[in-house]
């Protein structure tokens, strides 16, 4: 049966059928599904308090740090990247906008073209927030090997990419 976020819940593990044993790859992942649910859970909470704390909605904290990571970007190149429909881009601007954490600039080639740009002031307070968090999966990291990690890291780059395939296709 599948949970709520679409993942099959059930004991999927296997038994041989002389030894009665469970399926080591079939335990894994199990216990990697659970693993990953929690982790998504803990994320969307933490990102909807640190959101809380600057008055902004989840969607408006993601957004800011999409264009942190990004850049500054046209309303249209948010609307492919975040998937939402270009009025509800306009909309989410404005608030932001209207919050003082991102302004409309023209955009340097193009003066018929405005791109959203971050307004880095506002973001200092959010600094000292994932300051504290970095240090404790800077700690968590120490735990693990460099081999360890390029394995994690090569596991997170297929999810990602897996989960925005599934997500465009929820747009559609």
């Amino acid at each position: 049966m599948s949970g709520i976020d679409g993942i099959d819940d059930t004991d999927s593990s296997s038994e041989d059928a002389k030894t009665g044993r469970r399926d080591g790859r079939a335990d894994v992942l199990e216990r990697l599904t659970a693993a990953g649910r929690e982790n998504s859970a803990v994320t969307v909470m933490f990102h909807s308090a640190v959101a809380a704390r600057q008055g902004l909605s989840a969607t408006e904290n993601k957004t800011l740090d999409l264009l942190e990571r990004d850049g500054p970007l046209t309303a249209k190149e948010l609307a492919e990247r975040t998937t939402l429909a270009p009025a509800s881009v306009t909309g989410l601007v404005d608030r932001l906008e209207g919050k003082g954490f991102v302004r409309r600039v023209k955009h340097p080639t193009d003066k018929r073209r405005v791109l959203i740009e971050i307004r880095r002031e506002k973001l200092a307070d959010l600094a000292a927030i994932f300051e504290d968090w970095k240090r404790e999966v800077d700690e968590l990291c120490e735990e693990f090997t460099v081999d360890e990690l390029e394995t994690v890291i090569r596991f997170l780059q297929g999810a990602t990419e897996r989960q925005r395939r599934a997500t465009a296709r929820l747009a559609e």
